[in-house]
Parts: structure tokens; C-alpha cells; sequence
């Protein structure tokens, strides 16, 4: 080997050893930030929203067959972010309401949303249901409770979040809240109060409507 493919070879030995030194260094560099993440996170310990489902206002709720409902709502859930140095992102939110684990309105969707530390956010979508089949046991139940008074339903928001800390985002997570409500059918006891109309849209909600307070829990599940 001669003199020149000797030197060639070994800058080319010296170059390999500053790659392979580079790249250690970045693994070394990226596995020390993502440690420092996971320390920050582990301490800070995030904690789930909490929602209220604060009231309801019925404008509609009709059975014309043993299997077809048609239901508009309004309701008002008011969401907590506990996290006094982590903040919240909410993509947009799908609501819906369910009758005995069944879906009795259409989706209604709330825009995306930021929640900063310790903050409230308050969305009151309106609900609507125009003629939804439902199982024909289900709706001589529904019939029954609304005839009894009280209507018991659940009202949904499914989402997806992302934590914030600092600079760093994490990714998403899906949020599931479930929110019992037990609609005072009937205003029993003056529990109700008469409301102008405002469920206009989604099957002919325009006239008045009865408002209930509820101030009910919510379970939620990431």
C-alpha cells in the first residue's frame, strides 16, 4: 500500500470515529431532555378535568311511536382544569345524549379549546334528536319515565387533549365524559323554570323551553 492510500485511508478511519461520536452525542443529548420530561411530568402528576353538568333546558321531547323520539335540549357543563402549572388543550368536542346506552340526539360540536391553569371554561350546546328510531323496549321505558316525571338520561362528550407544561405538548389523549342528568319532566315541586324559545332548528324547537338545575358530577375517563 502506498503512501498516499495509507493517509487516505486512515482520514477516512477519523471521519467515521467524529460521525460515530456525533451521533452518540445527540443520543446521549436526546435521552437526557426526555428524561429531564419524564422527572418533570412524574412530579407534577397531571390531574383530569372535572366537569359539572350544571343545568339542562328541555324544549322537545316527543314520542310519536313506541321506537321514534324526537328530543331538543340545551345544556350548560361547566369544565375545571385542577393543574396549577398545566394547562390544557381540547380539541373539538363531540356531544350527544343517550337514553339507556342508547343515542338519542345527533352530535353537536363544540370548537377547539384552551384551558389555562386552574381556569373554568362554560359551553352550553343545544341538542337536538328529530325522529331517531330507538329500540322499541327502550322507548315504552322512555315513555313510562316521562310519564312518572323523571327522565333519566346521560349526556356525553367525547374529545381528545393535550397537556401543556411549559414548552412541552404532549400528545393527544382521549377524554370521555359522562354526565347523568335526571330531567324533572312535568315541572315538579317548581323545580323548572319557563324559559323563552331558543331550540329553533333540529325538529321545530322553537317555542319555550323548562330550565332545570341539576349541579350533577360527571365521571371521566382518558
Amino acid at each position: 500500500m502506498s503512501e498516499n492510500e495509507k493517509q487516505c485511508c486512515h482520514h477516512k478511519d477519523r471521519r467515521r470515529k467524529i460521525i460515530r461520536r456525533c451521533f452518540s452525542g445527540i443520543l446521549i443529548f436526546l435521552f437526557i431532555i426526555l428524561i429531564i420530561i419524564l422527572i418533570i411530568w412524574a412530579v407534577l402528576q397531571p390531574t383530569n378535568p372535572r366537569f359539572t353538568l350544571q343545568d339542562a333546558t328541555l324544549f322537545i321531547l316527543n314520542i310519536t311511536a313506541p321506537n321514534l323520539i324526537s328530543l331538543t335540549i340545551q345544556v350548560t357543563v361547566v369544565s375545571h382544569n385542577p393543574n396549577t402549572r398545566i394547562s390544557v388543550y381540547y380539541d373539538k368536542i363531540a356531544v350527544f345524549a343517550d337514553y339507556r346506552h342508547q343515542q338519542i340526539t345527533l352530535y353537536s360540536v363544540i370548537p377547539p379549546a384552551f384551558q389555562a391553569e386552574n381556569d373554568n371554561d362554560v359551553w352550553s350546546p343545544f341538542l337536538y334528536g328529530y325522529n331517531i328510531p330507538i329500540d322499541p323496549s327502550n322507548g315504552v321505558a322512555l315513555m313510562r319515565d316521562r310519564d312518572s316525571g323523571r327522565v333519566p338520561m346521560v349526556i356525553n362528550l367525547n374529545t381528545r387533549v393535550r397537556w401543556r407544561v411549559g414548552l412541552f405538548v404532549s400528545g393527544r389523549y382521549h377524554l370521555q365524559v359522562s354526565c347523568p342528568a335526571y330531567i324533572p319532566i312535568g315541572n315538579p315541586g317548581g323545580l323548572g323554570v319557563v324559559v323563552p324559545g331558543g331550540g329553533g332548528g333540529g325538529g321545530g324547537g322553537g317555542g319555550g323551553g323548562v330550565k332545570y338545575q341539576l349541579s350533577q358530577s360527571c365521571s371521566v375517563d382518558v
